[in-house]
This record gives structure tokens, C-alpha cells and sequence, in this order.
């Protein structure tokens, strides 16, 4: 299962960025790595990890924009949670 996970976090990698990253898979590979998530009730996930926090609004649909997976790399980066390294 945890090749899955790791199969999640590398799409977030990729380059171009993909556009059809699904939320709900890529929380759950984040907890699996012990990110802590909560969903806020304005569809907001709040994550923290290492003393780093990261807040991303949501769409409705279950997608990511390519922004937020910009966003959610670079936290990623900065709290040492690459692929490289699952």
C-alpha cells in the first residue's frame, strides 16, 4: 500500500503539473507519511508537518488547481517530504 502513497506524491512532482490530481487520494497518502490534515467546514485543508503549516482552499470538485499543487510541492520541499526520500 505504501507504493500507492509514494505513487501520489510523485504525481505531485511532475513537471508539467498535471491538472487532475485527485484531493481525497492526496491527503490520504499525506497522512499515510504523517502529515496531520483537517477539512475545514469552507472546504479548506489545513496540514501540518515539522513545525510548517499550509492552508489550501478547495474546489468543489475533487481535483486540485494547479496552483495548489504548486503550493503543496514547495511545503513539501521545505519540510523534506520528496520522493526521493519515502
Amino acid at each position: 500500500m505504501s507504493q500507492k502513497h509514494k505513487e501520489k506524491i510523485k504525481k505531485i512532482f511532475e513537471h508539467p503539473i498535471s491538472g487532475n490530481i485527485d484531493v481525497h487520494r492526496v491527503i490520504s497518502a499525506l497522512e499515510h507519511y504523517g502529515v496531520k490534515v483537517e477539512m475545514t467546514k469552507h472546504h479548506r485543508a489545513k496540514m501540518w508537518f515539522k513545525d510548517s503549516e499550509l492552508i489550501l482552499a478547495l474546489s468543489h470538485r475533487n481535483e486540485m488547481s494547479k496552483d495548489n499543487v504548486a503550493r503543496l510541492r514547495h511545503f513539501l520541499e521545505k519540510v523534506d517530504l520528496v520522493p526521493d526520500k519515502l
